[in-house]
């Protein structure tokens, strides 16, 4: 087993630096399905008035042709230097008039943007149809990472807007623009920002208050959502859930052949049995097992002949479920909290996606929500993952029928609909099937939190007592104590085996974990000092008395110096919105790219202050939904 976090990568090659405009297009998603029948061809949406274009239901079509609002007087404010490396862009053409109006959208490309459909439920209640209601995807490029899905997001109103304007106002715009690249720098799957565009002082946004608007030009693998099988299944349209399966699989996930077709049967108690518990079928799987599953199996081919019969909608079921694992794993190791997880919200390919009220923890606090209208606590840190699986149940129910199918999912008369004599099998089958993943969606989220939180804490891997006896008392005294969440990890990494020998030592290691202002009592630094005497047989098990200097590196290698907290981005808003500054985009964007760094070459104090204690009354902000 790897013995920390995945070290940062080098950047593959990039294309032939190029503009913008210039790079080679194609349009994917709108050329595997098909459109919304008022509107067929771009050409008629067009045509029509846009007035014509605004908020309706749509019916019979995955998406929308429709042209994005132009922004007045449109200012790119900063880039992402990194979503220029990855995507080929010459860094030169950024300030050139052609940048400016192909990420404001006021010129038209040979590719027509469109607007997806989409539903979801929201808060635990089905919200009916939503759809991109401020977003227009532009066109699809290749990378040597894969292809990406531009989109513009605030880009005026669509038929999914409902009774919004379809804009989105610069304090949100900015909070996305630096999240989603400080996620990707550490690792978590998200999808990304290119650039951030301000509206000319002629558009002003109407929220709690009349506000400056904005634009974000931002990629992804896919933007398909469990939103957009909720509404397909909500109007019962059986041969478009198929359809769009089918385009997930071959054009996101790389191919039926390389979904995921291991399927353990270490369990052999029947399904029917009211002892059986589909847990215990991962419970002896070793972590190497879990997150690394057997090879991908040809489309038409079956596994396990018995009751479960999987099939290639089982298999695609389960590799979405274990994406959104391993991602939820990634945010409650980091400390992540997306703040509203509807289905609209949760991504087909595990993505972190649509960035309203984040936050990162400040103190440790696993009842904490970012979102301040989120009162029963629904989106709290410590639901994330049972949430994620309650919207993965819902994509589950709409795959049901596919799921449960078998091999009659193959026959012609499936097309025509299920036979009364085949309902009840097919519902148990797709019911237990569904059940399955959630005890592998379980494993696997547990088993990837335990390897990333053993590279937080120093360790080289994962041994068997490592929860209870590491993991689960370090998170207790981190709470009883009220310590950051992220500063605590770095300050630990700096702690030597040395000062741990004695118990004098460890209080006065322990001490070192608060804030310099804290004033944490007996008890507490008593609970730490305790657990830090264990974790210290653990690591020079790992790595001896001497193995302090190779470790602290280690440790920094994946416990970020830099996290932008609720109260940085802040005080960055504040500082562009309304004093008009310009570089501490740039500047705290280059922290961001690089959480890792103890330096990063510019204003040496206020580096320190961002990655220091949190300022009295700033810590566990909240925000809302409205952005």
């Amino acid at each position: 087993m790897a013995s920390h976090l995945a070290s940062p990568k080098p950047a593959p090659s990039p294309p032939s630096a190029s503009s913008l405009s210039a790079l080679p297009r194609s349009h994917t998603f709108t050329s595997h399905l098909p459109p919304d029948p008022k509107y067929p061809t771009p050409k008629s949406s067009h045509d029509a008035p846009r007035g014509d274009l605004g908020p309706r239901l749509v019916k019979g079509g995955f998406f929308t042709w429709v042209r994005p609002t132009p922004v007045p007087n449109p200012e790119v404010l900063a880039v992402s230097p990194a979503a220029l490396q990855d995507l080929g862009i010459d860094p030169s053409a950024v300030n050139t008039e052609e940048f400016v109006q192909a990420d404001s959208q006021q010129a038209n490309g040979a590719i027509y943007p469109w607007a997806q459909l989409y539903g979801g439920f929201q808060f635990g209640s089905w919200a009916g149809q939503l759809g991109d209601g401020r977003a227009h995807s532009l066109f699809t490029v290749s990378t040597p990472t894969g292809p990406y899905e531009l989109q513009l997001k605030g880009s005026g109103r669509t038929p999914f807007s409902r009774f919004a304007d379809g804009r989105a106002v610069l304090r949100s715009s900015i909070r996305e623009f630096i999240v989603s690249e400080n996620l990707n720098a550490l690792h978590i799957p998200t999808t990304r920002a290119l650039a951030l565009v301000k509206a000319g002082k002629d558009m002003k946004v109407l929220r709690e208050r009349a506000e400056p608007g904005a634009l974000v030009a931002r990629f992804a693998s896919t933007w398909v959502r469990l939103g957009n099988f909720d509404i397909l299944r909500a109007r019962g349209d059986r041969a478009a859930i198929q359809t769009l399966a089918n385009y997930v699989v071959e054009h996101v996930l790389g191919g039926w052949e390389a979904l995921d077709a291991s399927l353990p049967e270490t369990d052999k108690t029947p399904h029917s049995s009211p002892d059986y518990n589909p847990d215990k079928v991962y419970a002896d799987l070793t972590p190497t097992q879990l997150l690394n599953p057997g090879n991908g199996i040809a489309a038409s081919d079956y596994q396990n002949e018995g009751p479960l019969l999987q099939n290639r909608y089982t298999r695609l079921y389960r590799t979405i479920c274990r994406l959104n694992a391993r991602t939820v794993a990634q945010w409650q190791i980091y400390g992540f909290t997306n703040g509203v997880l509807n289905t609209d919200n949760t991504s087909i390919a595990g993505l972190s996606l649509d960035f309203g009220p984040f936050a990162f923890l400040d103190a440790y606090d696993p009842a904490y929500t970012p979102n301040h209208d989120d009162h029963a606590l629904r989106y709290s840190y410590q639901h994330q993952p049972s949430i994620v699986w309650w919207n993965l149940t819902r994509l589950g129910e709409a795959l049901g029928e596919l799921i449960g199918s078998g091999k009659l999912v193959d026959e012609e008369r499936y097309k025509e609909g299920l036979e009364e004599s085949d309902i009840e099998e097919v519902q148990e089958r797709g019911q237990t099937l569904i059940v399955r993943a959630g005890a592998e969606y379980r494993a696997v989220l547990r088993a990837e939190y335990e390897r990333g939180l053993a590279g937080r804490l120093g360790l080289k891997g994962v041994e068997s007592g490592d929860f209870d006896n590491v993991f689960t008392p370090w998170l207790d005294a981190l709470e009883a104590g009220e310590l950051d969440y992220h500063l605590s990890y770095r300050r630990l990494g700096a702690v030597t085996m040395e000062q741990l020998k004695t118990e004098e030592g460890r209080k006065e290691a322990a001490k070192g974990l608060f804030a310099k202002t804290a004033t944490p009592s007996e008890e507490v630094l008593g609970q730490m000092a305790t657990w830090l005497e264990s974790w210290r047989e653990r690591i020079v098990k790992d790595w001896g008395e001497d193995g302090d200097a190779e470790r602290k590196v280690a440790m920094d290698r994946v416990n970020p110096k830099f996290v932008p907290r609720s109260w940085i981005l802040d005080e960055v808003i504040q500082r562009v919105e309304r004093k008009d500054e310009r570089e501490i985009l740039n500047r705290v964007m280059n922290m961001a790219l690089h959480p890792f760094q103890d330096s990063w070459g510019g204003d040496k104090e206020e580096e320190e202050r961002f990655c220091g204690d949190v300022p009295k009354y700033m810590a566990q902000m909240q925000c809302s939904c409205s952005s």
